[in-house]
This record gives structure tokens, sequence and C-alpha cells, in this order.
């Protein structure tokens, strides 16, 4: 009986049209037997510099050309290469065949790969690129979408701009007009702010928020604990003040988790890891894990926060300015939204300028300008003395690829700093904000609103 790799090459040879589906997702590695390794080699080789498939004769000449070869691999190839003949084969049947062939090949060579990590013996990786490794090997298909045809595919272009995007919405009114409905998926959102003033707050409001639509948030932490997290996340679902939840008996804490519960189909995972010890391959490996020992798939992730991340790429911020290490981090974050098809929330700090500036701008965005040009979303959660005592936090948009920047460029929300939230404020409160592009509308006379904010820099 024929050997499928034998039956790929043969079909290299006489079936361009096959060769040119699967030869950018066959690797050499995958042949076991070096002779036929080589000749695929040969193959591909031919096929990229001159555009065409090869004859069985300038195959065994490039072959034989090889300095690499023993006598003995020499004379194996001619033997392979003189039965290379012509023979029809069901083209899809070759199609799914080399595919599951491709799959079979790399879960092996990625299970080998994995043993030797696992054993130590490999000095470049170490246990932490397992998941990954297989996680790849599992992922191989053919994939035949090499790019769009912009006079081609019109009809898929039209009917993308009509297509419901799915979007996880806020349940803050002025946050979904500027994303147009919510936060799309394979994107990274950043929260600006000064320590203190709201960044967790806001991620864990948000997780609450989505939680309550039922679907399934990851709640990665490097700044509190789990424990921590899952507090403010009580005070906001169980409408109880952070203060008063040790004081509450066991049975009514269980009883309103219970009804939380049957609430929400959705689930909601914490996982803490030590302050700058976490990167995007960790959170990779979580995935991984989450997926196979509880089947839990989050619609969205939060990460507190990028700063306290590690990088993928440069380990230890040994010999990196910082400019570049953040902004390693964000690209980082980002592919894994890309990825894992999820939007992700995150937060950064603001310069020693921007703390308590009532104007923050992108260029007080801490350690590196290159977080920002990364984002998709990015705005500034201000805080002031006049804002906390009308209980308000100002929201600045910073930079915005869902929407127009200039439209509503800030807002306030209402803030509970007791129950961890954040609410809308009656739209009187938006009406004292100076937008961009529209006419002052401070009263500076004795009798202005008592929601003014004069004084303030905009």
């Amino acid at each position: 009986m024929e050997r499928l790799e034998f039956t790929i090459l043969r079909n290299l040879v006489h079936n361009e049209e096959y060769s040119r589906k699967v030869v950018p997702f066959i690797q050499p590695e995958y042949f076991d037997n070096r002779v036929e390794k080589v000749i695929y080699e040969e193959l591909t080789k031919f096929l990229v510099k001159y555009n065409s498939g090869i004859t069985k004769e300038a195959l065994a000449i490039e072959v034989e050309s090889r300095n690499d070869l023993t006598g003995d691999e020499i004379g194996s190839a001619r033997d392979i290469i003189s039965n290379i003949h012509d023979g029809v084969v069901d083209h899809q049947w070759m199609l799914d065949s080399t595919e599951k062939w491709c799959r079979d090949r790399a879960i092996y060579l990625a299970l080998m790969d994995s043993i030797q990590i696992a054993d130590g013996q490999d000095d470049k990786r170490n246990r932490d690129a397992i998941p990954s490794i297989l996680s790849d090997a599992l992922a191989v298909s053919f994939d035949n979408n090499i790019g769009h045809d912009y006079l081609q595919d019109y009809e898929a272009r039209y009917e993308s701009y009509h297509r419901q995007e799915n979007l996880i919405p806020f349940d803050l009114d002025y946050f979904n007009k500027i994303t147009k409905g919510g936060l799309p998926n394979k994107t990274l959102n950043i929260a600006l702010a000064g320590t203190g003033v709201g960044k967790s707050l806001f991620m864990c409001h948000v997780a609450s928020s989505v939680l309550l639509q039922g679907k399934n948030v990851l709640y990665v932490t490097m700044e509190m604990a789990e424990e921590k997290i899952a507090e403010r996340i009580d005070a906001n679902l169980l409408n109880v003040p952070i203060g008063d939840l040790v004081e509450l008996p066991k049975l009514m804490f269980e009883n309103k988790v219970t009804n939380l519960g049957k609430k929400t189909q959705g689930t909601l995972i914490i996982k803490e890891y030590p302050t700058a010890s976490a990167h995007a391959g960790h959170f990779r490996a979580l995935l991984n894990e989450l997926a196979l020992k509880k089947s839990f798939r989050p619609d969205i992730i939060f990460i507190d926060y990028l700063n306290i991340c590690a990088s993928e790429r440069y380990r230890g911020n040994g010999s990196v300015n910082s400019y570049s290490y953040i902004k390693a981090i964000a690209e980082e974050l980002r592919g894994l939204a890309v990825e894992a098809n999820v939007p992700i929330v995150s937060a950064t700090q603001t310069t020693r300028s921007g703390y308590g500036s009532s104007d923050v701008e992108l260029t007080d965005t801490s350690e590196s300008f290159g977080l920002p040009a990364t984002a998709d979303l990015m705005f500034a959660l201000i805080s002031t003395e006049e804002l906390e005592s009308l209980g308000q936090i100002l929201v600045k948009q910073l930079k915005n690829r869902y929407n127009d920047l200039n439209m509503n460029k800030r807002f306030v929300v209402g803030i509970d700093r007791a129950k961890m939230r954040l609410y809308d404020c009656e739209q009187t409160a938006q009406e004292d904000i100076l937008d961009n592009g529209k006419e002052e509308e401070y009263n500076f006379n004795e009798d202005k609103p008592k929601k003014s904010f004069e004084g303030f820099k905009f």
C-alpha cells in the first residue's frame, strides 16, 4: 500500500493546483523520513523560485546536487523519484488527507517538544511555552483566504458594512455613545488615571455589568489580591457598601450570591499574579487551562493593570528603555485580544504632572507614549475636589478608533465609591461641560448653577 507521504510528494510533482494550495502549510519537519524531507525541500524551492511545478528529471538533478546526502540516501532518493508517476486521485480527498496528516504531525512534534521542555532539555524555552506550542499544533488547518481582493470581493465587503458586529455593551450611556454601542472583539481599551482616582473601580464596575449580561468575564489582577477584587465586585453586585460586607451574616451573604447566580448565565473568574511576573504568554496559557479544566472561554478580559505586566518579548526589562518595554506589553496584549477574539480592558497611570490635573492629555501617559499608539480606545478618568463633592468623575476621550473623538469628548459619570459603582448622571450635568467646538456655557454670575466647573482647565 502506498504511504501517504509518498502520495503527497507524487501529487506535488504532477498536480500544480494541489501543490500551490498545500505548500504554504506543509513544514519539512513533518516528514519523518530524511530523504522524503530533502525531496520536499527541493520541490518547494523550485516552485518558489521559478513559479512552476518541477519535473522528475529536474527534481533528481536538484536532489543529487546537494552535498549533505550520503551515497545510500542519494540511491534512496533516486528510487523514490523514479516511482513518482502520474495518477488520478480525487482532489478534495487529497486536500483533506493532507490537512489531517499535517495536523497529526504537528501535534506529534509539539508533544515531543513539550516533553523535552518538561525534562529541562530545551535551553531557550521554559514550561510556560508548552500550552502555546500545543495550541498552535491543534490550530493547524488549510486556510485558503490569502487576502481581500478589492475589486472582486465587493459583495462580501458590502455585507460586512451591514453586518451587526458583536459588541460588549456598557451599562453607561455615554460610553456606549462614544463606542457606537460597546467594545468590539480584538481590541485593546485603556483607562488612564492617577493613583486612587478609580482605575480598578472602573474595571470592576464594567466587569460586574458584563457578568449581569450573561457573559463570561476573566479578571486578571497584579496589583491587588483576588479576594480584594472579589470584595469590590461584591459591593457592586450585592448592593452593599464595601465597609459593611464584613458585617453581613453568612446566611444573608450566601443568599445574596445565590440569588445573583440565578440572574445570570455568565461566569466571572478572577486570577491573581505577582506584580510584574506575568505576560501575554502566561495569560494565553491561562486561557487554555480554563478551557480544558472548566470549559470556560471569556467574552471579555480585564487586566489590572498594563504597566505592571511583564513583556513576553523583553525578559526582565534588563536593557530596554521604558518606551519600548511598555509598547511591547501593549502590542502583546492587543495580539492576545486578536488571538482570543475578545476585547481586553486595562489601565495605565498618569505622569506626575498629569496627577491631579483637570485636563489630562495623551502626553500624560506614564512611561511610554507607545501605549496610546497601540490602543484602540483610550480615555482619562479625572477627579478633583469639586467633582468628588458632586459624586462625579470626569471622562475625557484621548483616542478613539470607534467613533469621532470630538463627539462627547468630555462627559461625567456618577461614582459611588462605597459600593464601587458608576452610574449615568442627569443630562444637566453634561451641559455644564465645554466640548471642543461648542460655545462656552459657563455662568460666571453670582447666580451660577451649583454644578458649574468654574476654574477647571478644559
